[in-house]
């Protein structure tokens, strides 16, 4: 079994996914209204993958024999000034995941949960990966303010979402 304060922190964790879920579904709407549709399929897209996350941390919980509490969370930023402020918060907010994931790295460490450090891995890789896809993006829409089709052409080209990764832990539900 997990240690406790893994168990713990990790149902916190499911809630932060959930959030970022949320989040990312506002920042797709968003740029649906501003008739954005290579944006706001790629946001659609993040929100599954963050619920995903949530997902693969109650299997592992599951799996284990663990509690599962699945917490409210909070309501995500509904509007934005302009098209930089998505990608803008979207950064900001992987780059608090990945605190978030590395902080219950540092407990299954801590706590010698050799189990859970071994689950954590792929979730510390994937930060990784997202992290430099928001950086790429928010250059690429600072860059072309002036040009959305520009944005919309990246992204169609450079967001293609990828395959699925067989390494990535199982998807409760799934």
């Amino acid at each position: 079994m997990p240690a406790e304060r893994f168990v713990e922190q990790l149902n916190v964790q499911i809630g932060n996914e959930l959030a970022a879920h949320n989040q990312y579904l506002a920042c797709a709407v968003f740029y649906d209204a501003q008739t954005m549709p290579q944006m706001a399929a790629f946001f659609y897209q993040q929100a599954l993958e963050e619920r995903e996350h949530a997902l693969m941390m109650v299997q592992y919980l599951l799996d284990t024999d663990s509690e599962v509490t699945i917490p409210g969370v909070e309501a995500p930023v509904p509007t934005f000034a302009d098209v930089t402020a998505p990608v803008e918060l979207a950064l900001a907010q992987e780059k608090r995941v990945t605190e978030q994931i590395n902080g219950l790295l540092r407990i299954a460490r801590e706590e010698f949960d050799f189990a859970s450090e071994q689950f954590m891995q792929w979730f510390i890789k994937e930060q990784v990966e997202e992290i430099a896809t928001m950086t790429d993006l928010l250059t690429v829409v600072k860059r072309n303010l002036d040009d959305v089709e520009d944005i919309e052409e990246y992204v169609a080209r450079e967001q293609n979402g990828g395959e699925t990764d067989p390494t990535a832990p199982r998807i409760a539900g799934a």
